[in-house]
């Protein structure tokens, strides 16, 4: 069910690959903690520690895709959504399949399927 969810939620993208993300600042932990919409509204749920004030959960959020997706700080970009919960992220030169790879491997750890 996971990959199916996890294809909906990445796009191919001319720069790399872009991630549909719904964000749930101000919580205990960072974490993936499931997705959010259906079909092609479908998002990826990340909650994350940083309150959403002067752009801290913004800066968490890419610090955190950075990690998941074994990238550089600068390898990751909001294209849309900035001031928004839901956004859409750019990993630039990670390719669609290595993207759905390594998001499979942490929706396996994060959602506890593993």
């Amino acid at each position: 069910m996971t990959a199916e969810r996890s294809r909906e939620v990445l796009r191919e993208h001319q720069d790399g690959c872009s991630v549909a993300i719904r964000v749930q600042p101000g919580a205990k932990k960072s974490a993936i903690i499931g997705f959010y919409g259906e079909g092609s509204e479908s998002k990826i749920k990340i909650a994350l520690q940083a309150p959403a004030i002067e752009g801290r959960a913004n800066e968490a959020l890419v610090e955190f895709l950075a990690k998941t997706f074994h990238l550089s700080k600068s390898s990751v970009r909001i294209i849309s959504g900035e001031s928004s919960r839901s956004k859409v992220c750019l990993l630039c030169g990670l390719k669609f399949q290595a993207a759905e790879g390594r998001l499979e491997t942490q929706l396996d750890h994060w959602m506890g399927t593993a």
